[in-house]
Parts: C-alpha cells; structure tokens; sequence
C-alpha cells in the first residue's frame, strides 16, 4: 500500500507544480487555492507512504514521479521544449524510479 501512496503523492505534486503556473505568482485565487490544496495532499500521501519505506526511496520516488510528470505536462500543455535529449533524460528519471522500486522492500 505504500507504494500506492507514493504513486498518488506523486500525482498530487504533478497537480500542484502545475498549478503554480496557473496560479500566477498567487494572484488566480482559484489556480492558488488548488495549488495549495494539491500541495497539502502531496504532503499527507507522502507521509503515509514513507511509513513502511525508506525515507530516500520514498522521496527520490515523489520527486522523480513529479519532475517527469510536470515535465511532460509542461511539454503538452505549455509548449516547452521537446528536444530529444530532453525526452532522453526523463526517461533516466523513470528508469531510476524503476530501479529504486526494484531494490526497496
């Protein structure tokens, strides 16, 4: 169930990285006040995963999840770069998530 945790954390810090940009320096009460409940959230599900996982495990994995995620957000959504070595390096991201996943209990 940790695991799952980590994975929903993840998720919710994809939600709220993006809702930083929406958000506008905090000035979209709307976009600002989702950003802070995603962030909140992110926390909880975090927390509760790093209960039965090592902490840096669980943290490299809700980072590692969230840069690739916001990354390929930014991609879709914001028209950032696509380059293929930038493609290339987020998929490093998720190889060392797999290989963290792999090597944890």
């Amino acid at each position: 169930m940790s695991w799952i945790y980590i994975l929903i954390a993840s998720v919710f810090e994809v939600c709220w990285a993006v809702g930083l940009k929406y958000s506008d320096g905090f000035k979209n009460l709307k976009a600002s006040i989702f950003t802070v409940i995603t962030m909140i959230l992110s926390y909880v599900f975090l927390a509760m995963g790093a209960k039965h996982l090592p902490i840096g495990t669980a943290y490299a994995v809700w980072t590692g999840i969230g840069a690739f995620g916001t990354a390929v957000y930014g991609i879709f959504f914001f028209n950032e770069p696509k380059e293929l070595l930038r493609v290339f390096f987020l998929f490093v991201i998720i190889v060392g998530i797999i290989g963290l996943k792999l090597t944890s209990k």
